[in-house]
């Protein structure tokens, strides 16, 4: 496993020295030189976070939580009652979602071409003249880039269903509590999609619900479907009951102050 220190500390130097010619204004990066370093920084951090758990998940005292969590945090977001705290939130979000996607859907635009997604593109990317004092939708060139490769490649014909389908799935799957820390990351994802693209609205207030309900994944589904998806479906790092039939009996319930709605992590 030496080959995994080297790995952390090529990638932790690429990603300190990449953030550096970043928000360094003295350094003054611009154009492609900075899509290029935003890359680099983000793909080095990301293989750092990596290298960072395969090197060290087993590491003695890898579990040992040096200062305990506030009572009330331990209880918002692991305890099974909490679920009817983030009951309402999660209603009021899948809602949201829902209604933004059967909008789309019953729209023109969307399902039928995507141009209504085009002229959002298009307007996003659109850098107004210096002279005008006018600010650009898009703050930041790698995204600006990522957007004009898929209108240069037509995306929006399938882009188009798929962020409507998108929107109804993460709906559906918070109202009933199905899966419900997944369906608030993607629905998370979009919003920050949609303010990287420079649109406002309501994207700052649900995704900070969102994130909410993703750190409450374990309970904020209790009093839905959760209850009963994720003992049978289990998590990609433990296996549920539904694996376990024919084999390995499963492991035992969690005791009751934890939730659950899940086998513990």
């Amino acid at each position: 496993m030496s080959w995994l220190r080297w790995v952390i500390w090529i990638s932790g130097a690429l990603a300190v020295l990449s953030l550096v010619g970043l928000v360094w204004s003295a350094i003054g990066l611009t154009g492609d030189a900075r899509t290029i370093v935003t890359w680099i920084f983000w793909i080095s951090f990301i293989v750092l976070v990596v290298a960072l758990y395969l090197r060290y998940r087993n590491e003695p005292g890898a579990d040992t939580v040096e200062v305990e969590g506030p009572r009330f945090a331990r209880f918002l977001f692991s305890n099974r009652y909490a679920g009817w705290v983030w009951l309402p939130i999660r209603v009021f979000l899948g809602f949201a979602w829902l209604d933004a996607g059967l909008h789309k859907f019953n729209g023109t635009g969307w399902m039928d071409g995507g141009a209504a997604l085009l002229g959002y593109w298009k307007g996003a990317t659109a850098i107004p003249d210096a002279a005008s004092g006018a600010h650009a939708a898009i703050s930041y060139d790698w995204y600006r880039d990522f957007i004009n490769l898929l209108i240069n490649n037509n995306a929006q014909t399938w882009f188009a269903p798929l962020i409507t389908f998108g929107e109804i799935a993460v709906g559906l799957g918070l109202i009933f509590g199905a899966l419900t820390g997944l369906a608030a990351f993607f629905g998370a994802l979009m919003n920050v999609s949609y303010l990287l693209a420079g649109s406002t609205s309501s994207n700052p207030v649900l995704f900070t619900f969102a994130i909410g309900l993703v750190l409450a994944w374990r309970v904020a589904g209790y009093y839905g479907l959760d209850r009963y998806l994720l003992p049978l479906l289990g998590t990609p790092w433990q296996s549920g009951a539904l694996f376990h039939r024919g084999g390995t009996a499963a492991p035992p319930a969690a005791p009751p102050t934890t939730p659950s709605a899940a086998p513990p992590a």
